[in-house]
């Protein structure tokens, strides 16, 4: 427990880190506070001297009035240092979310596919957006409460002791059980915050792959097991609440039970004093009503200190699990620093080695040379290692062996940008944002106009379709371009690629899931992208691919044949054969 605890002071005092840019707000917080402790503090004070003086002895009413005022100027008082409290806490803890939740965002998009690849969607979605959420209570209901507790609780003890120290020995005997009452209480919460974590990234990590392959549910008749699956799962996230829930239960209750007590003990005391039994004056009025305000004052903090500890732990152990990703250094090593590279070169690839794990290896000792401008096709069964070979040029992966070059140029001696600007893939699953047709294209990219994607459009053939849209150009696709045909979103895919001008094309899998028509469309748009430019081009339909002017055959890795498609054909090796199976 104690290996934890400077666990967590540590990711605490990392959290804090982020409190520097915006230190006004925390000092402007933090003075809120202390008034408001200082104030709150003196009032039971005021209100005894009131009921001392001029209660019970009413003689001066104007004296009276003049009190009365200061009172309520005090209300007013704290309930505006409250206000600008909260406020400025709240300020604080949005801005520092905002820089947390960008530096995750741009730490996970420099990640390279291999983590993606072992990581669920929903997990991630859970980081940047529920944990990153409980981090901000930290800030806005937790650190600062706190220290306001705290600091109300030293100035309301020291004021009792100043009034009457006998009386305040009497009023806090209770004080210990709660102090070990409240540490058993958070020890019950930490451990219950982690479970409910735990859980919460269970449920969105479900939800997330469940609404995404809805088809896959539906068409294999999985709706009755999937819901069983997330009722089990719905049921230990209840679980986690419930044993918060539990905890908060027991915990209040012996907070009221022990200022109960503690009130109780002050009427003794007061009993006594009446009575003669400790001889004490009329000022004694005053006195127990000011405890009697004051242990109200104090307890409650301490009980709030449970609560807003409660934040704090829920909130580290978010953090923990936050910065548990910001630490991981899962990103393309981007040590490249040459900005400046002619594109128009031939491409080696000299004895390269890649593995997705360990060294099972999907491309084995890869000797290849594409020449610019022209085109290379790929071939192979599932698995040869295809895809592979385009992951490693745009570096989307990194290659445990060999190297490839650019000329004469490593790739990795190519900062990571520009590589990727020059480079352009269409995959076989294209994917589209839930933007306009003309956002889908440019990406965003502002330098991209109307003019150039309208050009594009023509170019391969997609304009008209486009144009018979409701909106044309501005038409909204829908999450995944869902609304659209398999040969509509490759076309669209087209045109990204065209308007971005690449030097190195590649072309995934673009005609495999498409129609006759579709893919005549596309073949079309294939012609003129390649045109001019070195392009790589993976397929299984070898219609697709007799142009190129090499043709390269893979098998578990290895390269097996390369030519062209009639030097292949007279060949007879695994070519010919899949060429004869299509076409038999």
């Amino acid at each position: 427990m104690s290996q934890q605890g400077k666990l967590d002071f540590k990711i605490f005092r990392r959290l804090v880190k982020y409190v520097r840019p915006y230190r006004k707000l925390l000092v402007a917080a933090f003075v809120c506070t202390v008034v408001l402790a200082l104030i709150t503090t003196a009032r039971p004070m005021i209100s005894g001297k009131i009921v001392n003086e001029f209660i019970i002895n009413t003689q001066n009413p104007d004296a009276l009035l003049r009190w009365m005022l200061l009172l309520l100027a005090m209300i007013f008082a704290e309930g505006v240092l409250q206000f600008l409290g909260t406020y400025t806490s709240n300020l604080l803890a949005q801005y520092i979310i905002r820089d947390i939740r960008h530096k995750l965002f741009r730490h996970i998009s420099s990640f390279n596919m291999k983590y993606f690849d072992k990581t669920p969607i929903g997990t991630l979605v859970t980081r940047v957006i529920s944990d990153i959420g409980a981090i901000s209570e930290v800030f806005s209901s937790g650190l600062i409460d706190v220290l306001g507790d705290l600091l109300m609780l030293v100035c309301i003890v020291i004021a009792m002791f100043v009034v009457n120290w006998q009386l305040t020995l009497m009023t806090l005997i209770p004080i210990p059980l709660l102090l070990i009452a409240t540490r058993i209480f958070a020890k019950a919460m930490r451990k219950s915050f982690h479970q409910e974590s735990v859980q919460v990234n269970r449920l969105n990590t479900f939800v997330q792959e469940r609404v995404t392959g809805m088809s896959i549910v539906q068409l294999f008749n999985r709706e009755k097991k999937e819901q069983q699956q997330f009722e089990e799962i719905n049921k230990q996230h209840r679980q986690a609440h419930i044993n918060a829930v539990w905890a908060f239960s027991i915990f209040f209750p012996v907070v009221e039970l022990l200022s109960s007590l503690s009130i109780a003990f002050l009427l003794v005391w007061g009993a006594f004093q009446f009575t003669g039994v400790q001889g004490g004056g009329p000022e004694i009025y005053g006195e127990i009503f000011a405890f009697t305000l004051w242990i109200s004052m104090l307890f409650r903090p301490i009980r709030q200190l449970a609560d807003k500890f409660n934040i704090l732990q829920r909130g580290i152990v978010r953090a923990e699990r936050v910065f548990e990703v910001i630490d991981l250094e899962e990103h393309v090593q981007s040590n490249g620093q040459l900005t400046k590279v002619d594109f128009d070169k031939d491409i080696h690839f000299q004895q390269v080695f890649f593995a997705y794990k360990d060294q099972d290896w999907i491309l084995k000792n890869i000797d290849l040379d594409i020449p610019r401008g022209k085109t290379m096709a790929f071939v192979g069964a599932t698995g040869a290692g295809k895809t592979s070979i385009v992951n490693l040029l745009g570096r989307f992966y990194e290659y445990e062996k060999g190297k490839i070059l650019l000329g004469d140029v490593d790739l990795k001696d190519i900062e990571l940008n520009t590589l990727r600007k020059n480079i352009a893939i269409v995959l076989q699953d294209v994917f589209l944002f839930s933007d306009t047709i003309h956002n889908n294209i440019t990406l965003g990219d502002p330098e991209i106009s109307r003019e150039q994607v309208i050009e594009a459009a023509k170019a391969v053939s997609a304009n008209e379709f486009i144009e018979k849209l409701p909106g044309g150009y501005d038409y909204v696709v829908g999450e995944r371009g869902g609304v659209l045909s398999v040969g509509q979103r490759q076309l669209l895919a087209f045109i990204r690629a065209y308007v971005y001008n690449p030097h190195i094309l590649i072309l995934d899998e673009a005609t495999s899931s498409v129609d006759n028509e579709s893919e005549e469309l596309i073949q079309r748009a294939t012609d003129k992208l390649t045109e001019g430019r070195t392009s790589i081009v993976i397929a299984h339909r070898l219609s697709t691919i007799q142009k190129a002017d090499r043709i390269v055959v893979l098998e578990k890795g290895e390269i097996m044949e390369t030519g062209t498609h009639s030097e292949l054909l007279q060949k007879d090796g695994y070519y010919r054969k899949l060429h004869d199976i299509q076409f038999s």
